[in-house]
């Protein structure tokens, strides 16, 4: 199962991988960001898209970890409440 689960990820990830290079191949227009008062200097739609297309994946990367620290915490009191849940019924 874990096999299956790390195939499905780099599937995933090689089919966004490639979205974003089919997107940036066709929208090669520079643009300029704007922010509030600030702007940044001309680059193409696709090299900005690279850009926030891997920043996300390095914030998901980084969060995941925490996340996982997170619900260790709170999956603590259920696993005592599940050993009283399940009961072998070949004792009755």
């Amino acid at each position: 199962m874990k096999t299956f689960a790390i195939l499905l990820t780099t599937v995933v990830l090689a089919f966004w991988v490639m979205a974003v290079a089919l997107l940036s191949v066709q929208n090669a227009t520079p643009v300029s960001l704007k922010f509030l008062a600030f702007q940044s200097i001309q680059i193409p739609v696709g090299l900005v898209l690279a850009f926030f297309a891997g920043v996300g994946m390095i914030a998901m990367a980084l969060l995941q970890p925490l996340w996982g620290l997170a619900g260790s915490q709170q999956s603590g009191s259920t696993r005592e409440d599940d050993a009283e849940f399940f009961v072998d019924d070949e004792d009755f």
